[in-house]
């Protein structure tokens, strides 16, 4: 959806002389996550705000938070694709079908850098053909997953096996499986209920989660320590409005979707560290495993990296020899 605003000049009474009027293009982002989230102050207003300022003003980026554009996560980017909205937010691993290349990059043990964006970014250009349907104009890794569990502590695969555990992708299934339990996807929006009345046992997730979607109140327990995935996050723009845009203002529209990456990416991991400390404070444990504990979990879903490479293909296997490179 794309609002046109007229700045209509004024007529100078004095002199008769009439300015020229301009357009500015307003365009609208979908964002399904409450407006108190940390992504809103700390990456999606600063990336519209950065959009106004790199254009003069001449393109400005308007946030419907809250779903104000249509709930839930995983309709965000058919939102992009039918012009619903200009811009959206989602996660590759709702739609993992479409994505399966940069989903391989949040496997275990893939990326070199903290939870990997500098990574993407670095190989960026192995990505961009998934995204001929819209515009890719941010991307960036979550913190690493990590167990929240509902009533069981979880210190080694035994005690996980047989659970219902939430997943937000199909390779962060992949891994619980390994360890002995079942995958159930869902969208982080369905957790809190999902867990409070018994249909999963826990959720894969990053930290950031203990206070925004209040899993601290459902979850006593917080398992980390184990090599985990991450879950990518897109910004991506309808095709037809990028478009439409002269080539400065794409180029201004791409660089401040390239700096909301990282600005995403700094939120998400000072939210997650905070996370930790909020669950203990909330009355959960946290079970911090040792080496050994870890390498238990970490040797039954080493193999999980193999699997996902051979079936999605060469694309595939060039993206993480290419993450794994010095």
């Amino acid at each position: 959806m794309r609002i046109v605003t007229t700045l209509c000049a004024a007529a100078s009474l004095l002199s008769g002389v009439w300015a020229t009027s301009a357009l500015a293009e307003e365009l609208s982002f979908a964002n399904f996550m409450p407006p108190g989230h940390p992504y809103v102050a700390g990456a999606f207003q600063p990336f519209a705000d950065r959009v106004a300022e790199k254009t003069g003003g001449e393109v400005t980026v308007k946030l419907y938070n809250g779903g104000e554009l249509g709930p839930g996560p995983v309709e965000q980017v058919n939102r992009a694709m039918d012009g619903v909205a200009d811009f959206a937010i989602s996660l590759p691993g709702y739609t993992a079908s479409s994505f399966p290349l940069t989903l391989s990059a949040e496997l275990p043990g893939v990326t070199r850098t903290e939870t990997g964006t500098q990574d993407l970014w670095d190989n960026i250009d192995l990505l961009k053909g998934e995204y001929r349907r819209v515009e890719l104009v941010s991307l960036w890794s979550s913190a690493p997953n990590v167990l929240y569990t509902r009533d069981k502590a979880v210190r080694a695969p035994e005690d996980v096996k047989g659970m219902n555990i939430r997943v937000p992708s199909r390779n962060a299934g992949l891994q619980v499986e390994a360890w002995g339990a079942n995958p159930v996807s869902m969208p982080v929006t369905e957790i809190y209920n999902a867990m409070q009345t018994g249909v999963i046992d826990g959720a894969m997730i990053d930290t950031t989660a203990t206070r925004p979607f209040r899993l601290g109140e459902v979850a006593k327990f917080l398992t980390l320590g184990f090599d985990a995935t991450n879950s990518p996050f897109f910004i991506v723009a309808n095709r037809d409005a990028f478009g439409g845009l002269s080539d400065d203002q794409q180029a201004a529209v791409l660089e401040a979707g390239k700096e909301a990456s990282f600005l995403a990416n700094q939120t998400q991991l000072k939210v997650a560290e905070g996370g930790i400390a909020a669950f203990e404070d909330m009355g959960g444990e946290v079970i911090r495993l040792s080496d050994a504990e870890a390498e238990a979990f970490n040797t039954l879903s080493a193999p999980i990296v193999g699997q996902v490479v051979a079936e999605t293909g060469a694309g595939a296997q060039a993206i993480v020899d290419a993450m794994k490179a010095e």
